[in-house]
């Protein structure tokens, strides 16, 4: 398992337009890919297992914060965005993922596990 210390970010959905356009969403998301690319430099397996840990917002009190750490993440950014923004930004084709387990969890800060589920 490989922990990439990174606050996690869901793939937009893209335009043509996007390609000359600066949308904020999508310039986060290129920033994000970018960046992950950097720290993470093992090829992404065939069969992974994803674990998103997105930071609690700074408005929550420390009571409640303290309450939801390793709680399931149940809001935006959804499962699927997210696994796609780390499926497109390490893969060049992402179609050779066969099977992909994915969990979000709260944290006092971002991250993400990434871990074969079958040895190859």
């Amino acid at each position: 398992m490989t922990r990439v210390d990174i606050t996690p970010v869901g793939k937009p959905r893209q335009t043509q337009s996007d390609r000359w356009k600066q949308r904020p969403a999508v310039m986060r998301y290129r920033a994000f890919a970018d960046e992950l690319r950097l720290k993470y430099r093992e090829e992404l397996p065939c069969s992974v297992r994803l674990v998103f840990y997105l930071p609690m917002p700074k408005s929550w009190s420390k009571k409640k914060r303290e309450a939801m750490v390793g709680q399931p993440h149940q809001q935006k950014p959804d499962f699927d965005n997210l696994a796609k923004s780390v499926c497109d930004a390490l893969l060049v084709e992402d179609s050779v993922i066969w099977k992909c387990l994915v969990e979000k969890y709260w944290s006092d800060r971002g991250g993400i596990d990434i871990e074969p589920l079958v040895k190859t």
